[in-house]
């Protein structure tokens, strides 16, 4: 259940060891946060949410509607039951744990992309040359290279430059002097988000899969040999097993087979834009939350472009941003999309931010420990693949690797253990 890059990942790792497979989804493949993500496959930079800076930083600001990170001020039962719990895991103790956690997933993710790649089942992701993270003091710099030392120590692989002055303009020209300190990341990767997922899609369709789109389940009944799917038409559907990969929508079905843990929609925002001068890798602006991805023009094997967002002209950059704890059903806030254009106008001069295309928000599915939900319920043929926060881009096909492993061997592979979606 569920076709973004999380679910088609485990369709397709389950076909590869010979497993039938029907994918279902609500609205159609690649939607949802699949669609308009930044599209970075980053392991130095893929760490758990919660931690003591976010805490500090929001509480200052969370309740500005300009502010990277907003919390509206209403009265939501859910919302503040989550909000409680995550701020309890904003330690550095509970940080650290959970780095120890995700350090193994992400030794093993730029693999299972090249597994893909290798398959033919998608695009090869681009090598991110640079992939800078950009600061206007060096002040600002040195805070982000100690929490680069953290991760560091933490077991994960970092190896990175720091860059003050020309030496920023040197490597990504399209910065303006603005920029006065940057730390060059090595070994990062990315991808254009909707095309690399309906490349997905397709090879799932090719392989003999089966997907159903605008499909939306409503009910799972299990028994000891068979799980059987209720769709929103009044059909049933039997199955061996079920996977609910259904982003924030995740705890509604997940919640009647035993996971409690709470997921909340962690909306962000996107759009594109075009320029003069729009940068050829990805741009990170931490201190204003802000991720920059320029979307190179996917090719079909027969040589001819094939767009994926609108249709438009020129070099384009994907702009993303926010964290907004709002319902997934309520309408785009076009103060978020103001607020992004605002902080970074400044600092990529070449780049038009008023001549903007495909604005769009859509929701992240975030836990209060910022590690996802992964493996079996307490119904033995249902499993659960979700709760990637931020990472469901950088995790997707990782995750269904493993977890194909898990469904057909009946043995939890060692880097899933701490995502058990019961804990």
């Amino acid at each position: 259940m569920g076709a973004g890059i999380v679910g088609l990942s485990v369709a397709w790792f389950l076909q590869e060891r010979g497993v039938e497979v029907t994918v279902y989804d609500a609205d159609h493949a690649a939607s949802g946060a699949s669609w308009g993500n930044a599209g970075w496959l980053t392991p130095a930079l893929t760490t758990p949410l919660p931690e003591p800076d976010v805490l500090r930083y929001g509480l200052k600001t969370a309740l500005r509607p300009s502010s990277p990170v907003f919390v509206p001020p209403r009265l939501d039962p859910h919302l503040w039951r989550f909000l409680a719990g995550f701020a309890a895991h904003c330690t550095t103790r509970r940080w650290q744990a959970g780095m120890t956690a995700y350090t193994p997933l992400n030794k093993l993710a730029i693999r299972a992309f090249d597994d893909l790649a290798d398959a033919g089942a998608t695009p090869r992701a681009r090598q991110a040359r640079p992939f800078l993270t950009c600061f206007r003091t060096t002040s600002e710099a040195g805070d982000f290279i100690g929490h680069l030392r953290q991760i560091q120590q933490a077991g994960q692989s970092v190896y990175f430059d720091y860059l003050t002055g020309p030496q920023v303009r040197g490597a990504q020209p399209a910065l303006s002097e603005d920029v006065d300190a940057a730390v060059l990341i090595h070994g990062q990767r990315f991808v254009h988000p909707p095309h690399f997922v309906r490349s997905l899609a397709h090879s799932v369709i090719a392989r003999g899969g089966k997907l159903n789109e605008w499909t939306r389940i409503v009910g799972i009944d299990t028994e000891a040999t068979a799980v059987h799917l209720l769709d929103n038409g009044g059909a049933r559907h039997r199955h061996d097993a079920v996977v609910l990969a259904t982003g924030a929508a995740l705890i509604r079905i997940a919640r009647d087979h035993g996971v409690r843990r709470l997921v909340q929609a962690g909306r962000g925002y996107s759009f594109t834009a075009l320029g003069d001068e729009i940068p050829q890798a990805p741009v990170y602006f931490p201190q204003q939350r802000v991720a920059c991805t320029p979307l190179h023009e996917p090719v079909d094997p027969s040589g001819v472009a094939a767009p994926i967002l609108s249709e438009q002209t020129g070099e384009r950059l994907r702009v993303a941003g926010m964290m907004e704890f709002r319902d997934p059903s309520e309408p785009l806030d076009p103060r978020r999309i103001r607020a992004i254009v605002d902080s970074v106008r400044s600092l990529l001069p070449g780049v038009d931010m008023d001549q903007r295309h495909d604005e769009w928000v859509g929701s992240r599915p975030c836990t209060t420990d910022g590690l996802p939900l992964i493996g079996v319920t307490n119904s033995p043929r249902v499993f659960v693949a979700g709760g990637h926060g931020m990472w469901g881009m950088a995790l997707g096909p990782v995750t269904g690797k493993l977890l194909a492993e898990q469904i057909t061997s009946g043995t939890v592979p060692t880097p899933l253990a701490p995502f058990h979606p019961l804990r």
